[in-house]
């Protein structure tokens, strides 16, 4: 049965400030994952690559439990999808909104008639993508809670345009969508979960099938 989003993951307060212990001045851009309203969020890690025991590299990439449902998805998409009508991004696809705001995201799928060649460049992409999914949260949450951030991350995609949001969670085991003007609400992952245009995934029962002890 599904819930409304309110009740799982919305915080009335999404911003939670902690006391700064490092300088901004100090922290390489290369560390910067994101900036919402101005406030830049780290990736995680970063502490660990100022401290000198991992490298920018070691931090960059995903967990295999991501990248393994990252394949999965991208899967089902690449055979199905229209190709004369959509374009699949990954690897961190970026996201310009405006000058106080840089997003990334897992998959994003644009619809063609948006993201026309013309404003295919060498920057972020400023246009809204169609779809938007998340696996997990890739920032060091110490400017946001973990609610606060998937809640603000999703506003901003929808405001600036993206028709839905969805974010897979290994935790909790559960999938979040949103969609403009609708409600959101949270399953657990082994529900099939419509992706676009009759497209469906169902991530809890992919890893149960395949003998993950994640499903």
């Amino acid at each position: 049965m599904s819930k409304s989003i309110g009740h799982m993951i919305a915080s009335s307060n999404p911003l939670r400030v902690l006391p700064k212990t490092i300088s901004a001045e100090n922290i390489p851009d290369v560390l910067i994952h994101e900036i919402i309203d101005g406030i830049p969020l780290y990736r995680k890690g970063y502490r660990d690559v100022l401290a000198k025991t991992k490298t920018v590299e070691d931090i960059m990439g995903c967990s295999s439990l991501q990248f393994f449902i990252i394949d999965y998805i991208l899967g089902i998409l690449y055979p199905s999808i229209d190709r004369q009508k959509y374009i699949i991004a990954t690897n961190e696809a970026g996201l310009h909104l405006d000058k106080r705001n840089n997003l990334s995201g897992d998959i994003m799928i644009f619809d063609k008639d948006v993201l026309t060649i013309d404003k295919i460049d060498t920057h972020y992409s400023k246009v809204h993508p169609k779809v938007s999914i998340e696996i997990d949260l890739d920032v060091e949450l110490e400017t946001f809670t973990e609610n606060g951030y998937i809640t603000i991350k999703t506003q901003k995609l929808l405001g600036f345009g993206t028709d839905k949001v969805i974010w897979f969670l290994t935790k909790p085991k559960s999938v979040m969508i949103a969609i403009k003007d609708g409600e959101w609400q949270t399953f657990s992952w082994d529900h099939d979960i419509e992706i676009l245009d009759g497209i469906t995934c169902n991530v809890g029962k992919y890893l149960k099938n395949k003998g993950s002890e994640f499903a």
